[in-house]
């Protein structure tokens, strides 16, 4: 990881990275010319003089047809195009050495000590070398630019996420409330029970379902005080009943994705009169599967509030947060029949 560090460091200084080559490329065709193991001066002027024939191949190389026909998919104008510029090379190396460099430097005497296919074949040579470096680069860029998407689209669904649950909690507080609000009018004698499990849920809310994802068992302890509240609230002419199979044991879930569902049962299930009027709740554990269903009858009051079962805003957070949570993982499907709701949600555990 610290040797990729560097090397996009060096990625991003074009000056330095273009130094670092042509120093390393100077000592090493230096060895090459030199006559013995000590370096003379005619040593230093050959090989700066070689290496005038080679910038120019690389870089047309890399700074025009590379992005302008290669990166572009024109492959056979490219090779065209870099074959005139090697032999355009190879020519003006040869000038270099036969009468250039008695201009250049005068006094000393230099000729063309390579033939042209061996001149050629150093010219290849770095254009290879400077084509890979020039692509790798690249290659790091889109590395780059892709981990920064990535990171963008995390933090996006986060914050996304965060609003959706920070719906969820004024939601179900605003119907507790409400509830609490019409008991306390009657002074009905249940309401201490309720306050008690409403703070149970509460201190779920606020401190433990902050994660994106809780144990599953903390989940169902929730879902079971909510349950035990509405049973205080509405009697026992209601047939409420609870189920869950399955080992929950080190298991994961995202918070609040079942409330919501157990919610809309109790919320317009139990309208007007409340004989015959049930809410089931199943949960079923596998190992690599959670399956949750909530059945209820639609209650008899229902003209004002008609169409929201399947439509409304909350389930339409549910399935948002489900594609942001389990995306291709889960299926959430709801039947509004004449008399009975049902939704059953299947979520696959990793």
């Amino acid at each position: 990881m610290r040797i990729l560090q560097i090397i996009k460091s060096i990625t991003r200084n074009r000056l330095l990275q273009h130094s670092l080559f042509w120093a390393f490329s100077f000592f090493v065709l230096l060895r090459i010319f030199a006559y013995s193991e000590e370096i003379t001066t005619v040593d230093l002027i050959y090989t700066f003089l070689f290496h005038l024939s080679i910038w120019p191949a690389v870089y047309l190389n890399i700074s025009w047809l590379i992005p302008r026909y290669f990166q572009a998919g024109k492959y056979l104008i490219y090779v065209l195009l870099l074959s005139v510029g090697i032999i355009l090379s190879v020519g003006f190396n040869l000038a270099i050495f036969n009468y250039l460099s008695d201009f250049l430097f005068p006094g000393y005497y230099f000729i063309a000590y390579y033939e042209f296919w061996e001149i050629a074949q150093f010219i290849v040579a770095y254009i290879v070398i400077t084509s890979l470096i020039k692509l790798s680069k690249s290659w790091f860029k889109y590395r780059e630019i892709q981990d920064k998407l990535r990171q963008l689209e995390s933090e996006k669904a986060t914050a996304e996420l965060d609003a959706l649950k920070a719906q969820v909690n004024p939601h179900f507080l605003f119907n507790s409330l409400n509830n609490l609000y019409s008991l306390a009018l009657d002074k009905d004698e249940r309401t201490p029970g309720i306050i008690l499990r409403l703070s149970e849920m509460m201190r779920y809310l606020l401190y433990e379902s902050n994660a994106n994802f809780v144990p599953l068992e903390k989940e169902i302890g929730h879902l079971h005080n909510y349950v035990e509240m509405q049973k205080l609230r509405v009697g026992e002419q209601v047939n409420i009943h609870f189920e869950v199979t399955g080992e929950p044991a080190g298991k994961q879930v995202a918070p609040l994705l079942f409330l919501l569902l157990v919610e809309n049962g109790f919320k317009h299930g139990i309208k007007g009169d409340t004989e015959g009027t049930f809410i089931h709740v199943q949960l079923q554990i596998t190992e690599n599967q959670l399956v949750f269903k909530t059945e209820n009858n639609k209650g008899a009051v229902d003209d004002v509030e008609k169409g929201q079962y399947s439509g409304g805003v909350g389930l339409e957070n549910l399935r948002r947060r489900l594609n942001l949570l389990y995306p291709g993982k889960h299926q959430l499907v709801i039947t509004d029949g004449i008399s009975t709701f049902t939704a059953v949600l299947k979520i696959e555990l990793a």
